[in-house]
């Protein structure tokens, strides 16, 4: 005898393409190619952007202050900045009231990389929400940020 639950049923109908995270997946990589199209600076990734602004927002901090303020791994957070080093974007150095404690600060380049940006970030964020109306992107903003908010529970 075959045994009906909805449970059985919901595997049955199951369609990945319907899913959270397949549809957060989509929209991200379009989101980042959206981003790579109106970048003002070719070989400025989206990490890269968030840590830069992030320097900027803080003026002085440490890659663990900028991990804390965007949720990005510490291990990807350490090439991101690597990488920000690399391009003169930002310069490392010793806090001044805690010598053994590395921070991060904006180069003058940096500074006016993050300048240029925000208005291709205005861009990259209209041409990512789209065809949304006025009321579809706030509502897209509070339940993104609602998910967010919420903490990671150990499948039960």
């Amino acid at each position: 005898m075959v045994e009906y639950s909805a449970e059985a049923e919901s595997r049955k109908n199951y369609d990945f393409s319907e899913q959270v995270g397949h549809l957060l997946r989509k929209a991200y990589q379009r989101h980042m190619a959206i981003f790579q199209q109106y970048s003002c600076e070719e070989s400025l990734t989206a990490p890269q952007f968030v840590a830069l602004c992030t320097i900027h927002e803080m003026g002085v901090c440490s890659i663990t202050d900028i991990v804390k303020a965007t949720a990005v791994d510490q291990a990807t957070m350490r090439g991101v900045v690597e990488r920000l080093k690399s391009k003169g974007w930002i310069s490392q150095g010793a806090d001044e009231t805690d010598r053994r404690k590395v921070v991060l600060r904006l180069t003058e380049s940096g500074q006016q990389l993050v300048q240029q940006m925000v208005p291709c970030a205005v861009t990259i964020t209209e041409q990512t929400m789209g065809n949304l109306n006025p009321a579809e992107r706030v509502a897209l903003i509070y339940l993104l940020q609602k998910m967010n908010e919420q903490p990671e529970r150990a499948p039960e």
